[in-house]
């Protein structure tokens, strides 16, 4: 149930003498004052060689480093697959979740620019250490070869590498968020072609960064397994050099959006005026009873009353001794809140059970991204009869690859397709595209537990082809069977990690679209140590059973097929409870439908 409320306009610039509740209801709209303006210049795609040059050579600085440090850590810091994954899992979240506490310093207190700035300079200086724990010997245990048994690394050396992965936690944690924002700022978005540049701009953004994924996991990953890992590692470093450079040089061009204050406080406004006001009488009629007020030049969407989360009205119901000011502005903002601002935390409130299952959809990605590795290292991954040997870390290209097409696919063919069938704009809601995501994440997880079952039976009882060093015997079923899997999970991401961009972008008020940003990170980060957690508990439960350790050394002795199905039972619950958090969830709606990207009405008909 969706209302407008009833709001008293003032007409020329009239303000209310009296603001002392006197036993009637108030909503006001404040009138906008003529402040003069400081002309802002747009420079749009004049610009776009510095920030699309940045995001580049960045992107391909950072996915460079990471990309291959699953098997940096196994095969120069000699740890074992399991403590590896763990520590990736672990850096992984925290870079995810560092991204929340860069959202909210970008907004509260520094603005992107200068976020940016110590970001960018951050995301070198950790690319810089981490070369060096590949170049100084002192620095790493001593090369293990073909011994059964290594030294492991010194406390000093696993300090040193865990300093330079912090640095990197602090850049990669302030640019996710800020990065997109910040190339958007560069257009004026009150003008056509300010809205088609982002909406180019978002494209080249996304271009960008699965470039990046596939140069670093094929040109970068073989100079790092094949020919030197300080050769493999200097390259990142020398592109993040370059994409600081890039950077800088365009600073007197770019637009820099001041802080404007944290929106959170405001969202701690509602809940600790509901929570006072939890006494009073529900109003009759809330659309119209609710107290309103909108301040000058107010740069969020007005939004219709909705009947969700009703005891969060309690904020805007006016008491005897609530007192506004002149212009009908609250004067304690922790007693009395506007309606305005209660829909706001409840379209905050309605997006959290949708951001919970899509994170743990994520799982799929997250052990996609490591385990599909070790299985490569256990299999046959010569490529044509030259003797040439695809590295391990390589094969999550076809994630990216199968990603990168199928969103041309999806783009050109399929939502032309589905617009004619359905009449939305897009072809499917979001959260239709988010739940086909779920859908082929799940499938994703049934097909790899096969295909590590056939890896593993043919490792145990067809001739092998030798051994992986500190593993074991490498199966004869050929790697490229891996990538049936991987595809799915590329197309999973198409549907599911783009979907959940959009939906939160949109669903979110248009002042906390920082967070918006971050949300899907910290989203990926609880993904991330969900999956430790499992690998851990999964390790210790199975260890010592019958079929011994699922996730042991040597696959060939484990059971990660188990884990897959077990992986797959979890995202099969969780796809059905995102079906029934779908059909409850509600879209944001407001007066200028315009403003959410959909036709409403239409989403409310074809939800999930």
């Amino acid at each position: 149930m969706e209302r407008k409320p009833l709001d008293v306009e003032f007409k020329d610039h009239q303000k209310l003498s009296s603001a002392v509740y006197d036993g009637s209801v108030t909503a006001v709209d404040s009138v906008e004052e003529d402040v003069q303006e400081t002309k802002v210049v747009y420079r749009g795609w004049k610009v776009m060689p510095f920030i699309i040059g940045n995001e580049t050579f960045e992107k391909l600085g950072i996915i460079g480093t990471l990309s291959n440090l699953l098997v940096y850590l196994t095969a120069v810091f000699n740890m074992k697959s399991i403590t590896a994954a763990t520590i990736i899992n672990a850096f992984a979240g925290t870079v995810n979740f560092g991204t929340f506490v860069a959202a909210f310093l970008c907004d509260t207190y520094f603005g992107r620019y200068k976020t940016l700035t110590v970001s960018v300079i951050a995301c070198f200086l950790g690319s810089l250490a981490i070369l060096l724990t590949a170049a100084v010997p002192q620095l790493h245990p001593a090369p293990c070869g073909t011994a059964s048994s290594c030294m492991g690394p010194s406390g000093g050396q696993i300090a040193f590498l865990l300093m330079g992965l912090g640095i990197l936690v602090v850049g990669a944690g302030g640019i996710r968020p800020c990065n997109l924002a910040f190339g958007a700022d560069q257009f004026n978005p009150k003008s056509g072609s300010g809205k088609r540049g982002i909406d180019s701009f978002f494209n080249w953004y996304f271009f960008t960064f699965t470039f990046a994924q596939i140069l670093s996991l094929t040109v970068v990953v073989y100079i790092q397994s094949n020919l030197s890992w300080t050769i493999g590692l200097t390259i990142p470093v020398v592109l993040m050099f370059l994409a600081s450079l890039i950077f800088f040089a365009g600073a007197k061009l770019y637009v820099k959006i001041e802080a404007s204050g944290s929106p959170l406080a405001s969202i701690a406004h509602v809940i600790t005026a509901a929570i006072k006001k939890h006494g009073l009488k529900s109003v009759k009629e809330p659309w119209l009873n609710l107290y309103n007020y909108y301040p000058p030049k107010y740069a969020n969407a007005k939004l219709k009353y909705t009947d969700q989360f009703r005891f969060l009205d309690k904020a805007a119901t006016l008491a005897p001794e609530d007192k506004l000011e002149a212009d009908g502005k609250p004067v304690n903002p922790w007693k009395l809140c506007t309606m305005q601002q209660v829909e706001e935390v409840k379209c905050i409130m309605r997006v959290l059970p949708i951001w919970f299952a899509s994170s743990i959809y994520y799982l799929t990605i997250t052990q996609q991204m490591t385990y599909p590795v070790f299985q490569a290292l256990q299999s046959d991954r010569r490529l044509g009869s030259g003797g040439f040997v695809i590295p391990a870390a390589t094969y999550v290209v076809f994630l990216m690859t199968g990603m990168t097409l199928f969103i041309i696919l999806y783009d050109r063919v399929l939502v032309p397709t589905l617009k004619r069938i359905t009449g939305i704009e897009t072809g499917i809601t979001l959260l239709q595209r988010i739940g086909t995501g779920i859908f082929f994440a799940l499938l994703s997880l049934i097909v790899g537990g096969f295909v590590e079952e056939h890896r593993r039976t043919l490792a145990l009882t067809k001739p092998t082809l030798g051994l992986a060093p500190r593993k074991g015997e490498i199966s004869s079923m050929s790697a490229m069977w891996l990538v049936p899997q991987l595809v799915l999970a590329g197309i999973a991401d198409a549907f599911g990690a783009i979907g959940q961009m959009e939906f939160y972008y949109k669903q979110f008020p248009e002042n906390m679209r920082s967070f918006a940003g971050s949300i899907f990170y910290v989203g990926a980060g609880v993904s991330s140590y969900i999956s430790s957690f499992l690998i851990t508990t999964v390790h210790r439960m199975t260890q010592n059973s019958a079929d011994g350790n699922w996730l042991a050394e040597d696959l060939n002795k484990g059971r990660l097929d188990y884990f897959y199905f077990l992986l797959a039972g979890i995202l099969a619950v969780n796809f059905a409870y995102f079906l029934v958090m779908s059909r409850w969830y509600r879209y944001k709606g407001s007066d200028d439908e315009e403003t959410n990207g959909d036709i409403i009405t239409e989403q409310d008909k074809n939800k999930v």
